[in-house]
């Protein structure tokens, strides 16, 4: 049991999991923002105006 600790306390990976969802949440996060500008653009918002027209339309 003695053993078992002194490895896992030399491993030195104790935070890692931490610091990669992070890194993963930073990322969606820009992604996100780089989405809603995207979407609130004039051509790209008339495009999705008229998809959802045309399939209300049906």
């Amino acid at each position: 049991m003695r053993r078992r600790g002194e490895l896992r306390r030399l491993s030195g990976d104790a935070g890692m999991a931490t610091a990669e969802y992070a890194i993963a949440l930073l990322a969606a996060c820009g992604f996100a923002g780089l989405l809603m500008g995207i979407l609130r653009s004039g051509e790209v918002k008339g495009m999705l105006l008229g998809i959802v027209r045309d399939a209300l339309s049906i």
